[in-house]
């Protein structure tokens, strides 16, 4: 919580809308809110306006709601704008062997298709994931909202079937560490059979590097069975019937993913990365 209650101080109204207050994961100790910080949520949920844990809740309808908030809201061109977060994307002189995770989204950041929907499951690399691969389009972007691990695979598949039943063509990019790819593994087999236009880019660093982020976080290191040696996670693509390739540069990842895009089937390319400690 102490992270967020920092990123708030100094503001004396907070409005989330469609969200939950507040789903912290992991947990650190520290107040909800700042001093002088009131906050008011917007939601059509019941459940989610009971388990609020701070605040006051308003239910209805979202969109009903913003529209009559904009009435009331005066015209702020004469503010301040906050300025942006900062993103550096800072790259070494050098590619790295193996790649960094900056390294692999700097290259799917050129490759992307301008309509792909983004579907993320490498949890300890969604800060370098927002920097350089953001979304640019509402509705091409999930991912958990907090602490939940093994969704992702399957969830690429619910996009991409959802987008085929509704008449809506667009690659479905699925970015899932190895470790969560372990999870629900028999998901790519219904994108297989299916042949659904998902590119799964599997991060693959040996380790399950979240969970050795919440060992340091919890000041309890050397957790054993977190290190994820000789997995043939390509092998294993093959054999559910996807397309699949390894690849251990960003030239490779480029050409690699560009094929992917027209191949007609699900492919699954692995590509070999440092492992990230998240900022928790």
């Amino acid at each position: 919580m102490k992270t967020i209650g920092d990123r708030l101080t100094g503001h004396d109204l907070v409005i989330v809308i469609g969200g939950e207050v507040f789903r912290y994961y992991p947990y650190v100790p520290g107040p909800y809110l700042p001093d002088g910080t009131e906050l008011l949520q917007i939601t059509g949920n019941p459940d989610v306006a009971a388990s609020a844990r701070v605040g006051d809740s308003l239910l209805g309808d979202t969109k009903l709601a913003i529209d009559l908030l904009l009435d009331m809201v005066e015209d702020g061109r004469t503010r301040a704008a906050p300025d942006p977060m900062p993103r550096p994307r800072t790259l070494p002189p050098t590619p790295n062997m193996p790649l960094t995770p900056p390294e692999v989204y700097a290259t799917l950041n050129k490759v992307r298709p301008p309509d792909a929907v983004i579907v993320n499951e490498s949890t300890s690399t969604m800060a370098q994931q927002i920097e350089w691969l953001p979304t640019t389009r509402s509705g091409s972007f999930f991912a958990t909202a907090s602490g939940g691990i093994g969704w992702g695979t399957p969830a690429a598949v619910g996009v991409a079937l959802g987008d085929r039943d509704r008449g809506v063509e667009r690659p479905v990019v699925g970015l899932i560490g190895d470790g969560s790819f372990q999870y629900s593994v028999q998901a790519i087999y219904t994108a297989a059979q299916h042949r659904l236009p998902i590119v799964y880019v599997v991060m693959r660093n040996q380790e399950y590097s979240i969970l050795k982020s919440f060992a340091v976080l919890e000041e309890t290191p050397g957790v054993p069975g977190l290190d994820l040696p000789g997995l043939d996670i390509a092998s294993v693509a093959r054999g559910f019937g996807c397309r699949a390739v390894d690849v251990e540069t960003a030239e490779d990842l480029e050409q690699e993913f560009k094929t992917a895009l027209t191949a007609g089937t699900t492919t699954v390319v692995v590509v070999s990365t440092q492992p990230q400690r998240a900022m928790l």
